[in-house]
């Protein structure tokens, strides 16, 4: 295992979205990403539909909200989604609040408490909805906090927080499944969790922390479909940060050149150019990690990469390039991708990191 350490944050975001802007009035009616007028104050705002973080590219929605003209970046993730018992249950891991922490993002950890029954499927539920009340009591806290989203973080796990949240969203699931004839995972596989994670706040970092390298170990013998991986192995990272708090994360591709250090997120398409630009922003969201590491045990030089490989594309370079435009005429890029390579160029000219275009040297 890699074991690393970051002191500050700093990013220069390039690749930006026009955010939408509206007055809070229901969570439910918002857009996945968009800026907030709440009193006073203008908040970037990004939902997740489910805790677990491949649902859907909740890093991406994040990403953004960077550089926003907003006071805080807050995003929405709830504690538990439990789809009923022919659909999946996921609950909310530590290594995701770790990594909003280590982003200085603030999260509120919400509940949902209305559901539609699905279509076609009988004892599973769609279109849930976040108690819309309990979100605007977060956001006039947060509009007068003048700590970091570190601290906002860690208070939200307090066990008295978690324990009502979990509270709520046991009686919330009760509800549905009475209202909605729906037969659900059960409130006891929310008690099992509640236990696991309700004793103390190292509790529940301890059990996320397990269950996040048990995840890794998994994903380490696993390819993503999206990445195509060849020139290096999945790695283990665990990043410190200047209190002490240990993160666990996975490098797509770790491999030593000369005497740098390669820590390489992949993204891979097998009917574009490019990877969709969800997915690009996804591994953007990892390189602003890697990128503010301080320093990295056992190695003086290391480089964070992004890695976009294509099953179409035949040629390859490696960004930044003063020879971009000569690399766009000779290929087939469409408008919106060659945009997106430009945007890219400067990028990681800006932040200093690599990002290789089908680059397997």
């Amino acid at each position: 295992m890699l074991k690393a350490t970051k002191k500050n944050f700093s990013y220069t975001k390039c690749m930006k979205e026009e955010l939408p802007s509206y007055d809070f009035m229901d969570i439910n009616t918002l857009p996945s990403k968009c800026l907030i007028r709440f009193t006073d104050k203008t908040f970037a705002l990004s939902k997740w539909v489910s805790p677990k973080r491949t649902r859907s590219y909740p890093y991406s929605r994040v990403y953004d909200t960077f550089n926003a003209n907003a006071s805080k970046i807050v995003t929405v993730i709830p504690l538990i989604k439990d789809e009923g018992i022919n659909g999946d249950m996921d609950y909310l891991q530590w290594d995701t609040i770790s990594l909003m922490s280590l982003l200085n993002v603030y999260v509120i950890i919400a509940f949902y408490d209305s559901a539609k029954s699905h279509s076609h499927k009988k004892n599973k539920i769609t279109k849930q909805e976040f108690n819309n009340k309990y979100i605007a009591e977060q956001l006039k806290y947060l509009s007068n906090y003048h700590q970091s989203a570190l601290h906002f973080n860690l208070n939200q796990l307090e066990s008295s927080n978690l324990l009502s949240l979990v509270n709520f969203a046991k009686t919330a699931y009760n509800d549905i499944a009475t209202r909605l004839q729906c037969k659900m995972h059960g409130s006891k596989n929310i008690d099992n969790f509640a236990n696991k994670i309700l004793q103390n706040k190292e509790s529940f970092m301890n059990f996320s922390r397990d269950k996040a390298q048990k995840a890794q170990n998994r994903e380490i013998l696993t390819t993503q479909p999206k990445e195509y991986i060849g020139i290096g192995q999945k790695t283990k990272i665990m990043i410190e940060n200047y209190l002490g708090g240990q993160y666990f994360f996975t490098v797509d591709d770790v491999f030593l050149r000369g005497d740098t250090l390669h820590l390489c997120e992949s993204k891979h398409s097998k009917n574009a150019f490019l990877p969709s630009s969800d997915d690009i922003k996804d591994g953007l969201l990892k390189l602003m990690l890697y990128n503010n590491i301080d320093s990295l045990q056992d190695y003086k030089k290391f480089k964070p990469i992004l890695r976009l490989t294509s099953s179409l594309l035949k040629d390859c370079i490696k960004l930044p390039s003063d020879n971009l435009e000569s690399f766009l005429q000779n290929n087939a890029f469409t408008k919106t991708q060659s945009k997106i390579l430009q945007v890219l160029n400067i990028e990681s000219k800006i932040n200093n990191f690599e990002i290789w275009i089908n680059d397997e040297l």
